[in-house]
């Protein structure tokens, strides 16, 4: 049996037990990760996956761009102003901070690599993912507005880590001798045209598509299939003229949620959906190739460092700063810094990176430093995720009138796995009931 079919089984597989798995803390990142690393090359050898694959990339770069397109379009930070601002100060604040902990700590235990070349590992692996800790933000136990917080913070965070990524990319390569020495104006090219691309398709489309809504022209399928080419269209049009398509598709769907001012967020799910499944493949990809590299090598201590502290140090540290005067309880600064999972934008920068940069040089260290880094993220926010959240959950209940417990709205549950919607459900029933 190949191994594209042995894939084929398990996804079949795990989505008939999708929801009891999650009952057991068992992820869809885990057991996908889990599948790559048995099919690949580090194990039974029978996926045809390699680093440099056109399918690979083509697989992992339109995921991505689906869920920065889906998530830009239904987020918005004027929906959490009564939250004072929480999710502001994560991404403005903590974000940037993050980057430049990462950047100063990757220096240090990686000097052979350079500035350039630290600065792209943590920009690489300061965005969050909720899939990998999706029990925090589902779980009604725990505050809504931490809860929406978080939320937001991890559907906007990779898109705007993405000019970054893009920026370092292009440095590195150029210290490299690699491409073009010019790599400043090269990054503000992708970068202008990218937002070209996303003016033209996303708001002028998202005004079309809301035209053609409002007289009755669209049915509940054209719009969903008229959403998803939207999202293609924003990534591969600025590809095209030169763009970078990932800034194309997060700019593009904040574009499009303006122009249709949100109206049109249920026919976005059937994109979210399918982003859902390329998901599947990505985390397979991940296991078969990156975690295959790592049963592949020598074990390196320094990469496994840096992992632990990226999950700590570098994430706690500014989400702390980030959050001085909100008057948050140091166990909810804590709870807010842990629940930072790295995971499907960290792998697809990764790849984007190794397109252009020596695999032998700074890209083999980023290779094994992301690889442990998300790793240890799969396992230990997936299996943290649900009793931390009850246990920090109960502690907030019993305490007075904190600002935890400011009013707030429901989060948008963005799709990520097969069973955080339905879990959801399942306790807003309880709650009504």
């Amino acid at each position: 049996m190949g191994g594209l079919t042995v894939l084929a089984v398990v996804v079949v597989a795990y989505t008939l037990v999708a929801s009891k798995l999650d009952r057991w803390w068992v992820t869809g990142p885990m057991v996908f990760a889990a599948a790559g690393a048995v099919l690949g090359p580090g194990g039974l050898d029978v996926l045809p996956l390699s680093l440099t694959s056109e399918a690979v990339l083509t697989i992992t770069e339109l995921t991505l761009a689906l869920l920065l397109f889906s998530d830009a379009s239904t987020v918005r930070l004027r929906d959490v102003e009564g939250d004072a601002g929480l999710p502001r100060r994560l991404l403005f604040i903590g974000l940037p901070l993050t980057v430049i902990a990462g950047a100063l700590l990757a220096h240090l235990i990686f000097p052979e690599v350079g500035w350039a070349a630290a600065a792209l590992i943590a920009t690489t692996l300061a965005p969050t993912d909720a899939a990998l800790g999706l029990a925090v933000v589902t779980n009604k136990a725990v505050p809504v507005r931490i809860r929406r917080a978080l939320n937001v913070e991890s559907g906007l965070n990779d898109g705007i880590a993405t000019p970054l990524v893009t920026l370092f990319i292009a440095i590195v390569a150029a210290d490299e001798g690699l491409a073009d020495t010019a790599w400043g104006l090269e990054a503000l090219k992708q970068i202008g045209l990218a937002i070209v691309a996303a003016v033209v398709v996303g708001y002028i489309g998202g005004k079309v598509l809301a035209f053609a809504n409002e007289r009755g022209w669209t049915s509940e399928v054209s719009e969903q299939i008229a959403i998803l080419a939207l999202a293609l269209l924003a990534y591969q049009g600025a590809v095209t003229i030169g763009g970078n398509g990932f800034i194309a598709a997060f700019a593009g769907g904040i574009l499009f949620g303006a122009a249709t001012r949100r109206r049109l967020a249920e026919p976005v799910q059937f994109t979210e959906t399918l982003g859902l499944s390329g998901s599947f493949l990505v985390w397979s990809i991940f296991g078969a190739l990156f975690v295959g590299a790592l049963l592949t090598h020598d074990l390196s201590a320094r990469p496994i460092l840096y992992a632990i502290l990226s999950l700590t140090v570098i994430r706690m540290v500014p989400v702390a700063i980030a959050l001085i005067g909100t008057h948050l309880r140091p166990t909810t600064l804590a709870f807010m810094g842990w629940f930072g999972p790295r995971g499907l934008a960290s792998v697809v920068f990764t790849l984007l990176a190794l397109e252009e940069i020596d695999p032998s040089g700074g890209g083999g260290m980023l290779l094994q430093t992301v690889t442990w880094t998300i790793l240890l993220s799969v396992v230990l926010h997936g299996i943290s995720a649900s009793p931390l959240a009850a246990r920090y959950g109960a502690s907030i209940t019993k305490a007075g009138d904190i600002p935890e417990k400011a009013p707030a709205g429901e989060p948008q549950i963005r799709l990520r796995d097969l069973a955080g919607r339905h879990r959801l459900e399942e306790q807003q029933a309880r709650v009504t009931s």
